[in-house]
């Protein structure tokens, strides 16, 4: 199965570029399924890329 590349930026190293979770709770709803949460990755804001970081580099003579 294909896998998608991530054109904009490096992958996000906290959440692996997986940054959107579903959650259980543990309780049920009154039809019977799952209470969930969703959760977005606080690095990067749920997106899975981060932007590459300038790297700062210094010549000497």
């Amino acid at each position: 199965m294909p896998q998608h590349t991530h054109a904009s930026g490096h992958v996000c190293g906290h959440c692996d570029g997986f940054p959107v979770v579903a959650i259980t709770t543990g309780t049920r709803n009154p039809d019977g399924t799952r209470t969930t949460l969703i959760v977005n990755c606080p690095t990067c804001n749920g997106t899975g890329t981060l932007r590459a970081r300038r790297v700062l580099t210094t010549a000497g003579r």
